[in-house]
């Protein structure tokens, strides 16, 4: 298929053009819709933490892990799926992309679905699991209660943002953020404090402002997809591809899997690092949650070059342009370093100023705040080394390695640091293994780029996509011609096995 029958509309050609410009222009609206959700969050925690006190704050940041955790389970399909579409991109194989979307869109649905509903029912046993205050417990429950009804429309709307950038098309998910983030800074306020005609519903209002902001921006982007023609509308007989097709199902859960446990094992280790701060009391926990929304700008960079990374890399990969791929990382590592180190710069010049805003200025949490950041910011540099590197290596499904990495640095290191040194260094060991498992995670992920085998690695042959198309086409018009309704027995067996095959590869 040629450039001519893939739609242009707002999508970038990734494969051609200065690497360095293509991926500053790709990233950028990334960036700007990582900022608009930060600032979303950011603003939302002045109004619960100005407003509502230190003990909504820090229920808050208790539901926000779990909230992150969760949306962990999305990540690491969203990123197979965003892979699979950037390489058929690069090969001009739209219908793979499709089936990769409908693949996707098909298995993750239902999937949220029955984690809001266990999060829901188990969401006490998790909050006392965290150890969370006794004095925020039941502002923690409810909140969070309400972001798990929240997660179907959160999940996917992620999900398509993601797919969308493997496109190429960076630009729709961020208007879409913006519209999100919008309705939500217009609703939180309302619903928080009861303005107008708005119920007064407090904590249980901040979270159910973000529940309708999602949704509402998930439909909108929808509509969108299919009204602009984009590659990734499924129409007609394409809707069957939302049946999961087996080889694309296995290469997404074989690759996706070990990037999905990645976050869970961030995620599991933040929350045995939350539940040794909630230790320390009230004021130090929401010390952290506000030091978290000032990391939470500091990592934007980062994020955002790693999935500039990934995008281009595996339309690279597809398009078999292997000279581009390290001139990729080279560019990611040195816009890495000017933008996180500016940000770094930046927030340790004002950063009384900015927790002053979440805390008050004159709450006692904000020394804390501030000798938690600036003991443990200056990590978020390695951060962003370590999350280009993964990217690079991602896009050509090599995972494995990187999910080691994290165990590593997450576990040994950085709880390893946290345990051992509290009694001699009391909270400051804390805030310091932050930033020695983030200097571990880098220098173990440069010795995999450089060393590892991630340039033989592989998401979905092209030969096999062929072939899973192929049985796609054949099977489709037998049924439609009504010569056999069914697949035959062997055709059973066969995709059985070879679905096995893949699966212990």
């Amino acid at each position: 298929m040629s450039d001519a029958d893939i739609p242009q509309k707002n999508r970038r050609d990734l494969t051609k053009g200065s690497i360095a410009i293509t991926m500053i222009f790709f990233a950028l609206p990334t960036l700007g819709s990582s900022a608009l959700q930060s600032l979303n969050g950011s603003i939302n925690a002045v109004w619960v933490g100005r407003f509502l006190g230190e003990e909504a704050l820090a229920a808050t940041a208790n539901g926000n892990i779990l909230m992150f955790m969760l949306i962990s389970f999305v990540f690491g399909f969203g990123m197979a799926s965003t892979i699979l579409i950037g390489q058929a991109m690069g090969r001009h194989d739209v219908d793979m992309a499709k089936r990769a979307m409908g693949t996707a869109l098909g298995s993750i649905i239902p999937l949220s679905v029955l984690v809001a509903a266990g999060g829901w029912l188990f969401a006490p046993a998790l909050l006392d699991l965290l150890g969370t205050p006794p004095s925020a417990a039941d502002l923690a429950l409810t909140y969070l209660r309400m972001i798990f009804i929240a997660m179907p429309a959160m999940l996917t709307f992620t999900l398509l943002m993601m797919a969308l950038r493997g496109t190429g098309d960076s630009v729709t998910p961020l208007w879409f953020m913006l519209l999100s983030v919008g309705i939500d800074l217009v609703l939180t306020p309302m619903l928080i404090l009861g303005l107008g005609p708005f119920p007064e519903w407090g904590i249980f209002g901040s979270a159910f402002a973000t529940a309708i902001a999602n949704t509402l921006a998930l439909i909108g982007m929808g509509a969108t997809i299919y009204l602009r023609g984009s590659v990734l509308a499924l129409r007609d007989s394409e809707l069957r591809y939302l049946l999961a097709d087996r080889r694309i199902l296995i290469s997404m859960f074989s690759k996706g899997l070990p990037m999905g446990l990645q976050m869970i094992v961030i995620s599991s280790a933040t929350l045995t690092m939350l539940s040794l701060i909630n230790r320390e009391g009230v004021q130090t926990t929401a010390a952290y949650g506000a030091t978290q929304q000032l990391w939470t700008y500091v990592q934007m960079p980062a994020m955002a070059l790693s999935a500039a990374a990934s995008a281009m890399a595996a339309q690279n990969i597809g398009a078999g342009q292997w000279s581009r791929v390290s001139m990729i990382t080279r560019w990611g590592l040195v816009f890495n370093l000017m933008l996180t180190g500016a940000l770094i710069a930046l927030l340790t010049v004002f950063d009384e100023t900015i927790l002053g805003l979440f805390l008050g200025s004159d709450s006692e949490a904000v020394p804390i705040g501030r000798r938690i950041q600036i003991m443990a910011t200056w990590g978020y540099l390695f951060f962003g080394v370590a999350q280009v590197l993964f990217g690079t290596m991602r896009a050509n499904g090599y995972v494995i390695g990187p999910l080691i990495v994290m165990m590593i640095s997450m576990y040994p290191v950085r709880l390893g640091f946290a345990f051992g040194l509290y009694p001699v260094l009391g909270a400051d060991a804390l805030w310091l293994s932050f930033p020695a498992g983030m200097v571990a995670t880098a220098l173990m992920g440069l010795g995999l780029y450089l060393h590892g085998g991630w340039r033989k690695g592989k998401m979905m042959p092209a030969e096999e996509a062929a072939q899973s198309s192929e049985g796609y086409r054949v099977h489709a018009g037998t049924c439609a011609s009504g010569s056999d309704l069914a697949p035959t027995t062997s055709w059973r067996s066969h995709r059985m096995l070879e679905s096995i095959r893949q699966l212990l590869w």
